[in-house]
């Protein structure tokens, strides 16, 4: 059996090399969305509510997007109480926003599968597939 060869355009075009692992996890994605919201930064109690993660948890992960240079920390006081406030640096914004590009880019590209898909009537025809010796059927 011979296989078809991809083209040089197709190789890697559902790599989405975009997502950027420091962001993709599910913690950290809900901290950048919920910074990205405030220029100002947000305090790390309401960072905290906000992502409904423990101390632990989201410290663990803003020293992450920290090493990656995405938030900065500032540590002070109100009164007598330490506050700790975590805003996007600029670079933490531009990724962020390149990492969203590429998720409208995975968005669309699934869109269109999902709509050529039902305009071919895929539900209920038999795939097509010449390249395969062998037969599908529904699970």
């Amino acid at each position: 059996m011979t296989r078809k060869r991809s083209t040089p355009e197709a190789q890697g075009r559902y790599a989405y090399e975009g997502l950027d692992r420091a962001l993709h996890e599910k913690a950290r994605l809900s901290v950048m969305v919920s910074l990205s919201t405030r220029s100002d930064g947000l305090l790390f109690g309401e960072l905290k509510e906000l992502c409904a993660l423990t101390d632990g948890n989201l410290s663990r992960h803003l020293d992450v997007l920290r090493e990656e240079k995405l938030v900065e920390v500032w540590k002070g006081f109100s009164g007598r109480r330490p506050q700790t406030l975590v805003r996007l640096t600029a670079e933490g914004r531009e990724r962020f926003l390149r990492y969203l590009g590429e998720l409208q880019k995975l968005l669309e590209d699934t869109r269109r599968a999902q709509q050529a898909a039902e305009a071919a009537g895929a539900a209920v025809k038999r795939p097509e597939r010449p390249d395969l010796d062998f037969s599908f059927r529904p699970a």
